[in-house]
């Protein structure tokens, strides 16, 4: 397939700047046999009794930091750890650096070029393990997506962070759980859906455009994550009671479908995944997906295309843009259902 084939227009004005308050107040598109418009605190009445909701429990860094390489300045934004003190980067501007190079951060960080592979720069810090991690939070930022063109205020720290925010890592949010609240998790308890924990930790490379024609050539990035035995345990005892599996995002349904084995059963996991899922694929562990609105030409687009249909899905987004929805990451959500 070719990625123009994923390609639709979005006025910018569709593009979220900042999340709608409170959080389960955004709207939810429901992609069944028809398109219903709903809100998110609608989604209990949506799922049933034995129905088990699992969730990305990772939390963002402040991953993007400032320095300098003599009299130039360079923005890093961490993509993936490497080692108690490296991590893969994108740096601009990342052309002139080469291995060896020392950029300047505060007075107590540098990093020092180690690698550079394409748009990707390997940096060894000047501490790690804890106290690398202490930096970050001195000397970082959050890392908005490049689409939001604003700077990171002191509110995004709270609005960029899920509510099962618990381990540290991801330099991008699991957006769809952003529009979780107390109240909302207190819903769904009431109506019977459980709900378990995966770790994915979400790379910057989430936003990186597909450059090239044919899918097929695509080269993703990777990402840790982890599933651990109790979890694995909870849904395969939901699938043998006949509950349904819901996904809340992406970066949880790609975990999943990583350790999914072909009798529709998992196991448990924990090591990194590069799985690129476009139309064609046959899902193995998720049921309903509930999910933000992507970007034209994305990887995303294409996951969402393969789990509930590409003609369903572009009907789907043409009426999300006619009706005023709001995308990406701040925006609002919709409820697939597998085809």
């Amino acid at each position: 397939m070719k990625t123009a084939d994923f390609d639709f227009d979005l006025p910018p004005d569709r593009i979220a700047e900042h999340p709608a308050k409170p959080r389960d107040a955004a709207r939810l598109l429901d992609v069944a046999e028809r398109l219903h418009d709903r809100t998110v605190r609608d989604l209990p009445a949506l799922l049933e009794p034995g129905d088990l909701m699992v969730v990305n429990d990772t939390r963002v860094i402040p991953a993007r930091l400032d320095g300098r390489r003599g009299e130039v300045r360079v923005e890093i934004t961490l993509h993936k750890r490497e080692g108690e003190r490296e991590w893969a980067t994108f740096a601009r501007p990342g052309k002139r650096l080469k291995p060896g190079d020392v950029i300047a951060i505060a007075d107590d960080l540098n990093a020092e070029v180690v690698a550079k592979d394409g748009m990707e720069v390997r940096l060894r810090f000047s501490k790690g393990g804890p106290a690398l991690m202490e930096a970050l939070h001195r000397h970082g930022r959050m890392p908005l997506p490049p689409y939001i063109r604003r700077e990171a205020d002191e509110q995004d720290a709270a609005d960029y962070q899920t509510v099962f925010a618990a381990r540290e890592g991801a330099v991008a949010a699991p957006t769809a759980g952003l529009h979780f609240t107390p109240e909302l998790l207190a819903a769904l308890d009431a109506r019977g859906v459980r709900r378990v924990p995966v770790t994915l930790h979400v790379g910057a490379g989430t936003f990186l455009p597909v450059k090239v024609d044919d899918i097929a050539e695509h080269r993703m990035h990777s990402e840790w994550g982890e599933i651990s035995a109790e979890t694995a345990e909870a849904i395969n005892a939901t699938r043998a009671a006949g509950g349904r599996i819901v996904s809340v995002g992406t970066t949880a349904l790609r975990i999943l479908e990583t350790a999914g084995l072909d009798d529709r059963s998992i196991r448990a996991f924990s090591g990194d995944t590069d799985i690129f899922i476009t139309p064609g694929y046959r899902f193995k562990i998720v049921d309903l997906l509930l999910t933000n609105f992507h970007l034209p030409r994305s990887t995303l687009f294409m996951l969402v295309c393969a789990f509930a249909g590409m003609d369903r899905m572009k009907a789907a987004y043409a009426h999300a843009i006619g009706q005023n929805y709001r995308f990406f990451s701040y925006g609002d959500a919709s409820l697939l259902r597998r085809v």
